[in-house]
């Protein structure tokens, strides 16, 4: 079956004040049409700029990105920005403050033509209902919702278009703990019920493991491990890898002999 998203040989230079830097190095990795694949590594290993890249932001410098085996432009359509959505990391910022919810959501029906214009209310309507949002909440603005909530809205709007591949750039990351296991539970019933997939991207492996089908790590702008989730966390395979698992945070008596295990093997 034909991946819904492959990047091949994909690098990204950047040119300031004279010097060169490589955020990403000749990555090439497959996404399969409903799964869940996180991006992981510390600050400046090159995920944002993938992510980027991706929504077509700015062009790569080499190498090519596919969606459902076509090769995508440098330059996007209408069509191709509808078919990979982005919910954003900061929801307080992801929304126009001086657009009601209900104006952010149909925004997004009306620049794409989706749907006749008097239908669009409804739609409205069942979005909100679809991230588990009263239908009066299209009446207010954004500063009247919760963080959670607003970041809900923002689900919500990047599914309004039917688009199968969302990326997903640190979107519990500004929660609480106990709203991010609220989104993360939403977010996986609507990859259920839709058939989504997800470009999940995060520096935090403890959100990975509840999440996540499968595991890319990055360091330098280098892909350096991709396994499994379940694998990732019992079998690290890359010293990378293992120093970023010897850092999360303990919860389980297995967790923290792993942890234990992996800083004393690389010690």
């Amino acid at each position: 079956m034909t991946p819904i998203l492959s990047l091949r040989h994909l690098c990204k230079t950047f040119r300031t004040a004279g010097h060169e830097v490589q955020a990403l190095v000749d990555v090439s990795l497959d996404v399969a049409g409903g799964e869940c694949l996180a991006i992981v590594g510390e600050s400046g290993s090159g995920k944002s700029t993938l992510a980027s890249l991706v929504l077509g932001l700015y062009p790569p410098t080499t190498g090519e990105i596919l969606l459902e085996g076509r090769v995508l432009p440098a330059t996007r359509t209408l069509v191709h920005r509808r078919a990979i959505q982005l919910v954003q990391q900061n929801p307080a910022s992801a929304l126009n403050p001086r657009r009601s919810i209900g104006a952010s959501l149909r925004l997004a029906l009306d620049v794409h033509g989706i749907g006749a214009p008097a239908e669009r209310r409804s739609r409205v309507a069942a979005l909100l209902a679809d991230v588990g949002l009263s239908a009066d909440l299209a009446s207010r603005a954004p500063s009247a919702l919760s963080g959670g909530q607003r970041q809900r809205v923002a689900i919500a709007r990047a599914l309004a278009c039917g688009s199968r591949l969302v990326v997903l750039d640190e979107p519990t990351s500004a929660l609480d703990v106990l709203v991010q296991a609220e989104v993360l539970r939403l977010l996986a019933r609507l990859q259920a019920e839709h058939g989504l997939t997800y470009l999940f991207i995060t520096h935090d492996l403890a959100v990975v493991r509840n999440i996540a089908t499968r595991v890319a790590v990055f360091q330098r702008g280098r892909l350096v491990e991709l396994a499994a989730t379940e694998a990732l966390f019992t079998d690290p395979r890359h010293p990378y890898t293992r120093r970023l698992m010897a850092a999360v945070p303990v919860i389980t008596e297995e967790e923290k002999a792993m942890r234990d295990r992996l800083a004393w093997e690389d010690a």
